[in-house]
């Protein structure tokens, strides 16, 4: 890993797609996050140097065959670990714990009673309204875990080990609907897991900038221009890190919207100093195309055509380099 890269919280997906409201959440609060697959063998984990690792929900049963799981080696690696509903559940059963059917299902707004001295809870009402949405549940806490949270229908709902830096909880921080939720996840990350809230999405920019720069050095940059997200991100990131080492080729290919030409050479050249250079290879496109009406061969012609007309475009910067 390079050094002056972050060290990630790793967001294990179990599915379901908790795993991205919860990365989304662990970087509001000022913490860099990475989304990796429950697949991912722990040792493969362990090499992105993560400082903190948080188990997603997931629509399985943990004791069921075939059931997604975890190596239970994550747990004895010394890197801070919340285990969030199924996370919390595949936890307690890696640990020892057991995890059952209850019965009934616990589904939204849902009354938890805090226990006093949590580390997850602190600084937040000893009586809350949290989402739930699980019908297993944490029935025997691990050895040596203290049971932190209970509701009506689940007296395990949240557990901590402070000295293993192991955590859980049954509901849903990540989501609005658990009035603490983010105040939870917080206290996880600053005290749990001792990470100092200094990453912003700034940072992305400027550690990508770095790396263009150290990748082109002194070389010319060629890139192509469409007008979309996709190259208008990459555009700008090249040419905050190059300059005019950068050149953009915008391939007019006669099938653009009104205006759409002179909006990117405005956007582009003249809003944000980047050299752009017009192709205007109308001709090309539209004598490939006369005649054909099939959808899939148009698509493949197009795709042809723009790689000759790059093609084009990246011999023309040579001859005017060299």
């Amino acid at each position: 890993m390079n050094t002056t890269d972050p060290r990630p919280v790793l967001v294990v997906d179990f599915g379901a797609q908790y795993a991205q409201l919860i990365a989304r959440r662990v970087r509001e609060a000022s913490v860099y996050s990475e989304i990796v697959p429950h697949t991912m063998p722990v040792a493969d984990m362990l090499a992105k140097d993560p400082a903190a690792i948080i188990l997603s929900g997931g629509p399985s049963s943990v004791y069921e065959d075939g059931a997604p799981s975890i190596d239970p080696a994550v747990f004895d690696a010394g890197v801070p670990v919340l285990g969030i509903c199924y996370g919390f559940q595949t936890m307690a059963q890696a640990l020892g714990g057991t995890v059952g059917r209850t019965g009934t299902r616990e589904y939204g707004h849902t009354d938890a009673s805090i226990g006093a001295g949590s580390c997850l809870f602190a600084g937040t009402p000893v009586e809350q309204v949290v989402w739930m949405s699980h019908g297993d549940a944490v029935q025997t806490a691990p050895a040596g875990f203290e049971v932190t949270a209970s509701t009506s229908q689940t007296p395990v709902a949240a557990f901590e080990h402070r000295e293993r830096k192991l955590f859980g909880l049954q509901w849903h921080p990540e989501v609005a609907h658990s009035a603490y939720g983010q105040d939870a996840l917080k206290n996880f990350l600053y005290e749990g897991a001792g990470i100092a809230p200094t990453w912003n999405a700034g940072s992305i920019v400027d550690e990508q900038v770095a790396k263009i720069r150290a990748q082109v050095g002194d070389a010319q940059v060629i890139c192509a221009l469409s007008g979309g997200v996709d190259s208008s991100v990459a555009a700008a990131l090249v040419h905050k890190a190059v300059g005019d080492q950068l050149t953009c080729f915008f391939i007019d290919h006669g099938l653009l919207r009104a205006g759409e030409r002179e909006q990117v050479e405005g956007d582009y050249a003249r809003g944000m100093g980047i050299r752009v250079i017009t192709c205007d290879e109308s001709e090309r496109f539209l004598s490939a195309l006369a005649g054909v009406s099939d959808p899939e061969t148009k698509r493949k012609i197009i795709g042809r055509e723009f790689i000759r007309s790059f093609e084009a475009a990246q011999k023309q910067v040579i001859e005017e380099v060299g």
